[in-house]
């Protein structure tokens, strides 16, 4: 068992009691002396030209300070974009000006027109009605396929739509072609990974401030990587030397990715904070997210496999376009191609894979990382070619599966899509699965639901996603403009507490707590001795936030490292202290002692010598105990599970009540199974929220028609059943140095497959076996239509 506080406990949050009792800091209650209020004036139209923009009217009106236009930020950068990929032909993605406020053009609804900035917000919003803005409307292109073939452009300078055209393995076409001409069996399909809106519990904020004494600027918002905000704002749009700008992220409500991306509205309060010599504030209200923030998904897909006469995949192969919305988001061009592509194999031992990529500019709100994030896209449609296969073949989904998994004896596994998977049992995941599901037994519920007039289904769906996208050597390779390590430094106080200085950001995740655990067990002290510190570029060490699911593998990894480096001191000091060799001192339970030997010190006499020097090998070390590492890994980590999702479906209706969920995953050494048990729930909601609710919709001229939680449907308590979650079929990762893998996203990954091979279960055993797929979300008026055509 382990110990109190230590590796494996499920220890409660200590975070949850400031946010619980509502003391937590949230940027929007920071509020500095003499601060302004910024309201933007978005467009109302999906494309058009500005002819006019008057702002007298306004900056006469009571309070106002000043209203802004882009004309205020010329010479300023646009937006840049983090990542660069390459099309198959050898060109590099057409990359377009994302203004901070909107030149000449406007590109989506909610395109950023102009900002009033007055004593209150209300005054700035009252002074919005007052400037007179005048746009030629234009007509919008919003279907992607249209896009590329000849639709109006988004953007005029670049001449074209289509952002870049990827092709992966490239290699591997010709061989993936003639395994199609051979195969037995082919099952095509074309589906829709439909487009979300994150909806964090807190909105985007962004407070800039300047002092024009020293020339300090500080950004105070909600991101999940200040360090990378910092860097992006500061040497690409403001020109802003990077120790004269601080960027501070404190408790975060949330990010699922979409407080990742450098937004516009930073680089406005920070620019606009050093124009007024006043601090500026800009808090986002609902409305405004959905039509500012990244949105996720949105991609258009065949899918095809090819199998032998004995049922092994052959070759897969898959067309997709990918939506970019109207500009580049940080991360997007890598969404639909190097963390989608790459996980096209699957669980399986697949020997062939090609995609294609288009990814295209529309006149919609820009597209970027979800929860998930690539990982979603290619399991939904893997799984659900899979699934098709089966029923086309007249097998069960489940040893169709089973009969092409990788298997253990296989590890390392060079997959056809370059990635190595380092350790995995996926038929371990799968029996843990029929176990927990009672899948024996399923047979004898759907005849009861048979009797009482309702068709359930069982759906079943594998995932293996890769997290902690690394090294920093190969994704820059690949197209990234960024380092992907992480760093931490860790301070040892003189009485032996700890405080670690982390790059990486907790925004829910429950960081304070595990890292401390992490600690805790390496040094045999209680974990409440362990303070863990985030979010501020002013006292962490340069790092790249929190997404991917990277966190502890890659930030709790630094951690590690820089804590051995603190031990390794430590015994050093008590080799000196108590005469003996440093390869004979033993650190267990808080205690230093001399192999064989009752000679033993404390951690705190350790600590307190290294800070009080006075019986000291000053000759070889310095005093202090204090170690910065920074961790680049050597590849990602591959957590991987089985879910199952129990169903049933009113034929009256189309109604989709989902009965039981099970997920069985793999997440290698697991430091807290509380914490991680919420992660999987928090994600099961989120893609069992895609599947059957959520949907971002824009008309034909771009206007968004789920803007508000009236028209887009999140999750509900009843939407979601009780989850029975296992991680007890665990394989830890061989190349980080506690064998951990990421879990942040895996519900995600595995739920929407899940669901909807449940759906297509049930109307096939209900007798419609014409229906051989559904899109999400599956509504019950989705499910009705293709019952009854």
């Amino acid at each position: 068992m382990p110990k109190d506080g230590g590796i494996g406990a499920s220890t409660k949050r200590r975070e949850d009691v400031r946010f619980l009792t509502g003391k937590g800091r949230y940027t929007d209650d920071i509020n500095i002396r003499g601060q302004l209020h910024a309201h933007f004036i978005r467009s109302q139209v999906a494309h058009g030209t500005i002819r006019k923009i008057d702002t007298r009217d306004a900056e006469a009106m009571p309070g106002v300070v000043k209203v802004f236009t882009s004309a205020d930020f010329a010479g300023v950068g646009g937006i840049p974009t983090g990542w660069q990929v390459t099309s198959r032909d050898g060109s590099v993605m057409l990359e377009p000006k994302h203004p901070v406020l909107a030149e000449g053009k406007v590109r989506h609804v909610g395109d950023p027109i102009a900002v009033v900035v007055a004593e209150t917000l209300d005054q700035a919003r009252d002074a919005a009605e007052a400037v007179e803005i005048d746009i030629d409307e234009l007509p919008a292109v919003m279907d992607m396929k249209a896009a590329v073939q000849g639709g109006p452009l988004v953007h005029d300078e670049i001449g074209s739509n289509l952002c870049y055209d990827w092709g992966f393995v490239e290699e591997n076409r010709a061989a993936v072609d003639e395994a199609f001409k051979k195969a037995a069996h082919v099952t095509t399909l074309d589906l829709v990974n439909n487009r979300l809106i994150a909806n964090p519990m807190e909105p985007r904020v962004a407070v800039g401030d300047y002092e024009d004494h020293s020339g300090q600027h500080t950004l105070y918002t909600t991101s999940q990587n200040p360090h990378v905000i910092r860097l992006l704002m500061g040497a690409f749009v403001l020109s802003i030397p990077e120790h004269k700008l601080r960027v501070v992220a404190p408790d975060v409500g949330g990010g699922f990715g979409s407080k990742i991306y450098h937004y516009a509205e930073e680089a406005f309060v920070t620019k606009a904070a050093q124009i007024l010599k006043r601090p500026v504030k800009w808090t986002s209200s609902r409305s405004e997210a959905f039509i500012s923030d990244a949105q996720g998904r949105d991609h258009q897909t065949r899918i095809q496999l090819a199998l032998d006469a004995d049922n092994n995949f052959m070759a897969l192969r898959c067309e997709t376009y990918a939506n970019m919305g109207a500009y580049l988001s940080t991360f997007a061009p890598c969404i639909p191609t190097w963390l989608h592509g790459t996980l096209l194999a699957g669980n399986y031992k697949t020997p062939l894979v090609y995609t294609n990529v288009k990814a295209v500019f529309t006149n919609t709100v820009p597209v970027d990382a979800y929860r998930g994030a690539g990982r979603p896209e290619a399991t939904f449609q893997l799984e659900r070619v899979i699934d098709k296969a089966a029923r086309e073949l007249g097998v069960s989904p489940v040893e169709l599966r089973r009969k092409n998994f990788i298997k253990p004896d296989q590890y390392p596994y060079q997959t056809p899509v370059a990635v190595v998977y380092d350790t995995g049992n996926y038929d371990a995941t799968l029996d843990k699965l029929l176990e927990l599901s009672d899948y024996a037994g399923f047979e004898a519920r759907a005849a009861e639901s048979k009797a009482r007039g309702k068709l359930r289904g069982f759906g079943l769906a594998h995932y293996i996603e890769a997290c902690g996208i690394a090294p920093s050597n190969l994704v820059g390779q690949l197209g990234a403009r960024a380092g992907l390590y992480e760093s931490a430094t860790v301070r040892v106080n003189a009485t032996g507490s700890i405080t670690v200085f982390t790059g990486s950001h907790s925004h829910g995740q429950g960081h304070e707590t595990t890292f401390a655990q992490v600690i805790s067990d390496m040094i045999g002290i209680d974990a409440s001795q362990v303070e863990i510190v985030h979010g501020d570029t002013s006292n962490t060490p340069m790092g790249m936030g929190t997404y991917g699911s990277r966190s502890l593998a890659v930030g709790g990894s630094a951690m590690v490292k820089a804590t051995n480096k603190i031990i390794n001191k430590a015994k050093k000091i008590a080799a000196h202290l108590m005469e003996a060799s440093e390869a004979d001192i033993e650190l267990k339970d808080g205690k230093f002692t001399v192999a064989g030997t009752d000679k033993e010190k404390t951690w705190v006499d350790i600590t307190l010598a290294a800070y009080v020097p006075h019986n000291y090998p000053l000759e070889s070390i310095e005093p202090g105990l204090e170690e910065t590492a920074f961790y680049d890994p050597s590849n990602f980590t591959y957590p991987a599970g089985a879910y199952g999702c129990e169903l049933e479906v009113d034929p009256e209706t189309g109604k989709v009540e989902i009965l039981a969920f099970t997920a069985a995953d793999d997440f290698g050494n697991v430091v807290n199974p509380m914490i991680v048990e919420g992660q999987v729930h928090g994600g099961l909601a989120q893609g069992i929220g895609q599947a059957m609710l959520e949907h971002c919709v824009f008309d034909e001229n771009g206007q968004l028609l789920s803007g508000s939680f009236m028209d887009y449907a999140m999750p509900r308590a009843d939407d979601v059943p009780f989850y029975s979650v296992d991680h007890s079929c665990a394989t830890p990762c061989t190349h980080n140095p506690l064998g951990v893998k990421g879990c942040g996203e895996a519900g995600a990954i595995g739920s929407p497959p899940a669901v909807v091979n449940a759906v297509l279960d049930a109307l096939h055993r209900g007798g419609f076996t014409n229906v051989t797929h559904i899109d999400m979300p599956v509504s019950p008026s989705r499910v009705w239509q293709a019952m009854h055509g």
